[in-house]
């Protein structure tokens, strides 16, 4: 088969075990980034499978009309940037595992770094430190502050037990299911969604973005923290109301923000918002850039190539397409549709 993989910036994927897996596919690998429909057009002309790195790249129905090879594209977790309708519609396979109670620990890993870069001034006190400064603040300890988890999930979870390494008072926030996730495990939940904004010191958002979540941090809520509070945010930039956490920060509530998502990405503009803040510690979206974590996510992603090879494909975010499909070459048998 013909492989295209896109967004792969430091031409990683080869270097990985699980890269043999493609071994005898016609594989072509694109480091850089591209939006441009015509381009990409051109670039995936005789793709027949589409690898996919996260949401890199949008997916769009323009795009997909005009890739008469395409039959599949393989991806791992949630797939806003996919036009699933327009994959159905065109006979194209969608498989993306969703990875159900397999943490993330790369993505909880950098939220702790988040958390101690920010509360410790570390980015600061590093640039005063280059430019021939010695000291340039005063942080705060973590040990006895209250960390407040907002989504009880796989990576919710982990973030939730560092907390507890470092001494600090954990607390939960959430829709029920993960109040009743974290009261089995005995952790403590607020009583409401404002005394949680109001209590933690250190608030950790970890909630897919669904159309249910979308904004589901407001204004009125950020207003609501204390001063001296720091809003880490490393699941989607839009669980957040727009343009919500720079006013915040501005208004002084809360205090600090950091964050490894944005409302769009790439961001390649030095003069974005929450770059330019003095109380923002910005990472360009590496939650799950790690070797590690790619060993584990394109293991799957390959692995669903495989499957659709012999016939049985897996993890099938689109099942209706098994029973139309105008390019298949082959029957299908939906093995593991979701």
């Amino acid at each position: 088969m013909t492989i295209a993989i896109l967004d792969d910036y430091f031409d990683t994927l080869r270097t990985l075990d699980c890269f043999s897996k493609l071994a005898g596919h016609d594989v072509t690998i694109w480091t850089d980034h591209v939006q441009d429909t015509e381009i990409l057009a051109r670039r995936l002309a005789n793709t027949e499978v589409l690898v996919l790195i996260r949401e890199r790249t949008k997916i769009q129905a323009p795009l997909l009309e005009r890739l008469p090879n395409l039959e599949l594209i393989s991806q791992r977790s949630v797939y806003p940037h996919i036009d699933v309708e327009a994959c159905t519609r065109l006979g194209i396979i969608v498989s993306s595992s969703q990875h159900p109670g397999s943490p993330s620990y790369a993505t909880a890993e950098l939220t702790w770094g988040l958390i101690l870069s920010a509360m410790r001034q570390i980015p600061r006190q590093m640039a005063a430190l280059k430019a021939g400064k010695w000291q340039t603040g005063v942080g705060t300890t973590l040990r006895e502050k209250t960390l407040g988890i907002y989504g009880f999930g796989r990576i919710g979870r982990a973030v939730a037990a560092y907390g507890l390494a470092f001494g600090m008072k954990v607390i939960v926030w959430g829709r029920e299911a993960s109040l009743a996730a974290a009261r089995a495990e005995r952790y403590e939940t607020a009583p409401s969604k404002e005394a949680f904004f109001e209590q933690c010191d250190v608030i950790s958002l970890h909630m897919r973005l669904v159309p249910g979540t979308r904004g589901i941090v407001t204004a009125a809520d950020l207003a609501r923290m204390k001063p001296t509070a720091l809003l880490v945010n490393t699941s989607r930039a839009s669980l957040i109301e727009p343009g919500a956490l720079a006013e915040a920060l501005h208004a002084g509530r809360p205090g600090l923000a950091a964050v490894d998502v944005y409302e769009e990405e790439p961001v390649s503009d030095g003069k974005y918002p929450l770059l330019t803040m003095e109380n923002v510690v910005c990472t360009p979206h590496i939650g799950y850039v790690t070797r590690d974590e790619y060993e584990i996510q394109f293991t799957e992603i390959f692995d669903q190539i495989i499957a659709y090879e012999r016939g049985t494909p897996i993890n099938v975010v689109n099942p209706g397409v098994l029973h139309s499909r105008p390019r298949s070459a082959g029957a299908i048998t939906p093995a593991d549709a979701l």
